[in-house]
């Protein structure tokens, strides 16, 4: 078995989709950045990458068995056991997992470049370890785990940001009053405004979120910061997320 030493990992726990696990050129100083002192290396196929990186379901227990208590981490000068972790690579991207003990990916992270380059040179001319998954649930994406093509080209603020709103139209469609989705609706478009007396209340819900699933634009950061006014906990989110990426983008000045 292949092992890989004193890696630097950011850790996102509990995330299903891959484009939440930022890369290292999106970590901020406020993560909590660990060293890992050795961890396994595993060269997978295709599609079990994909699945681990985007999905929260059971690993194979053959894969499992094979990297029990192999992993340890570094801490205060201390050497702890991880039960079950592993960096993963399918050839062409890289992954870092800790379940927690449990059986899932729960925690979740990206290599710093050089490593991840030093992953590809050890796999290299090998054959990938085949783990067989045992029944897994097809992934559904919804409005609250958009598809990663919804996400793509976002930077880490906007995917936060996207998700924020997409939780306030969620909430938006379940409002006592219907009349609001149609405020909001030619808020976000103000030519349906002649044609919201023949929506109903979902058919003009139906029309906000198609318009504003795709990408991400001034436009789309206004209506989630009008639509979250008066609501404490998405306040706490939008301000919170404002307030990293700020100091992120100063830190890079």
């Amino acid at each position: 078995m292949l092992y890989m030493h004193d890696l630097w990992v950011n850790w996102f726990e509990g995330e299903e989709n891959g484009y939440n696990v930022c890369h290292f050129h999106e970590w901020r100083k406020e993560d909590g950045i660990e060293l890992v002192d050795q961890i396994p290396l595993l060269l997978i196929d295709e599609d079990l990458f994909e699945f681990i990186e985007n999905d929260l379901q059971e690993l194979p227990k053959s894969m499992l068995d094979d990297i029990h208590k192999r992993t340890y981490m570094k801490k205060n000068q201390e050497r702890k056991t991880i039960d079950y972790a592993a960096v993963v690579t399918d050839g062409r991207s890289v992954l870092v997992f800790d379940t927690l003990g449990y059986s899932l990916p729960v925690k979740k992270s990206r290599l710093i470049p050089r490593q991840e380059r030093l992953v590809f040179d050890m796999v290299e001319g090998k054959r990938p370890s085949i783990y067989e998954l045992d029944n897994p649930t097809p992934k559904e994406y919804h409005i609250l785990s958009l598809s990663p093509e919804k996400m793509a080209g976002l930077t880490r603020r906007e995917r936060q940001l996207k998700q924020l709103l997409m939780m306030a139209l969620d909430q938006l469609r379940h409002t006592d009053h219907p009349e609001e989705v149609g405020y909001w609706l030619t808020e976000w478009d103000p030519s349906q405004y002649e044609l919201m007396k023949e929506l109903t209340a979902e058919a003009a819900w139906q029309r906000l979120y198609y318009g504003t699933m795709e990408g991400w634009s001034k436009q789309h950061e206004d209506l989630c910061g009008k639509l979250i006014k008066g609501q404490p906990f998405f306040e706490t989110m939008w301000q919170s997320e404002n307030e990293k990426s700020t100091k992120h983008l100063k830190s890079q000045n």
